[in-house]
C-alpha cells in the first residue's frame, strides 16, 4: 500500500489522461459511463458511500492527502477493494480538472445507479428540477434535499447535467447521499399523480403561503427554471401552487433559496411540529 508502488503519470499525451480530461465533456461522460469528481472532501464522500469509484489520481509533488491516505489504510469496504491509485504530475492534475491550479486529488467514477422505488415511498418527499440550467443552482438544492432528508432528486429534460463538474462540486457530496434521477417529467409526473402524489409548484399568485400546505403527505415539490419558472406543461399537472411570503423589499428569490425554504418548511411539519 505503499505510494512509491502506485504508477506515475507525467506526460499530458497519454491515453488515459486523454480519456480522463475528455470526462470534462458530456459526451464523453455520456459515452463512457464514468465522470469525474475532485478534492479531498468529494473523494471521502465517494469511498464512505456506495459510489463506484474505479481510480483515485493524485498530485505526486503533494503525495496522498492524509485523510484519503488513512482512509486507504483503514477502509477495507467494497468501495476500496481494487481500487487504483495512480501519481500523476501537476500538468496531468491540471488537465484532467480543467482549472490552473489544480486539486490535490481527483477520481474516476462509474455513473450512479439509483433506485426509482424511492420515488414512491409512504408520505415520501421528492423534489423536481424543470429546467434548472444552473449548475450551482441544482447542485445547491440536492444538497439541501440531503440535509433534510428527502427521499429523492429527479433532474427532468432541459435541466443541467447531474455529471456537469460545476453541478458535482456544487452538491459537496450530497450526490452520493440520496437517488437522483434524470428523467423525462412527462412521463413520471403522470405516474406520481396516479399514485395519490401531490404535485406543488410555486406561484405569486397562490392564494396559499408554503406555510399552510401539509407537507407530511406524500408531495412532489417541483421547481422551475431560474428565468421562467415552470414550463408550461410541467404547470399544468400542479396540484397546488404555494408562494413564500415576503415583507421586505427584495423583489424574489433564487430559486435553490426559494427550495431550500420550503424544504426546510416540510421538514419543521415532518419531525419538529409539536403543535
Amino acid at each position: 500500500m505503499n505510494e512509491k508502488f502506485d504508477s506515475l503519470l507525467s506526460s499530458v499525451q497519454n491515453d488515459r489522461v486523454k480519456q480522463w480530461a475528455s470526462l470534462l465533456d458530456k459526451k464523453y461522460r455520456d459515452r463512457s459511463g464514468q465522470f469525474l469528481i475532485e478534492g479531498v472532501h468529494l473523494v471521502l464522500e465517494a469511498l464512505r458511500g456506495t459510489a463506484d469509484v474505479t481510480t483515485i489520481v493524485y498530485d505526486t509533488e503533494r503525495g496522498i492527502p492524509p485523510e484519503l491516505k488513512l482512509e486507504r489504510e483503514t477502509n477495507d469496504s467494497e468501495a476500496t477493494l481494487g481500487l487504483e491509485w495512480v501519481q500523476a504530475s501537476r500538468s496531468v492534475m491540471s488537465k484532467c480538472t480543467g482549472t490552473d491550479t489544480p486539486p490535490p486529488v481527483f477520481a474516476i467514477l462509474s455513473k450512479l445507479s439509483v433506485d426509482k422505488e424511492a420515488l414512491y415511498r409512504k408520505n415520501g418527499l421528492v423534489v423536481v428540477l424543470d429546467g434548472v440550467r444552473d449548475p450551482g443552482n441544482a447542485g445547491t438544492i440536492i444538497r439541501s434535499a440531503d440535509a433534510v432528508g428527502a427521499d429523492a432528486v429527479i433532474l427532468g429534460k432541459g435541466c443541467v447535467d447531474l455529471y456537469n463538474p460545476k453541478t458535482v462540486r456544487s452538491t459537496m457530496g450530497s450526490l452520493f447521499h440520496l437517488p437522483i434521477i434524470e428523467g423525462d417529467l412527462k412521463e413520471l409526473l403522470p405516474q406520481a399523480k396516479a399514485k395519490g402524489i401531490k404535485l406543488i409548484g410555486t406561484s405569486l399568485q397562490a392564494k396559499h403561503t408554503c406555510y399552510g400546505y401539509d407537507w407530511t403527505q406524500s408531495t412532489w415539490l417541483l421547481m422551475g427554471s431560474e428565468s421562467e419558472g415552470l414550463s408550461p406543461e410541467v404547470r399544468e399537472l400542479v396540484d397546488e401552487s404555494v408562494i413564500i411570503p415576503m415583507v421586505g423589499q427584495a423583489e424574489s428569490l433564487n430559486v435553490a433559496m426559494a427550495a431550500t425554504v420550503l424544504l426546510y418548511e416540510s421538514l419543521r411539519q415532518r419531525a419538529y411540529n409539536e403543535t
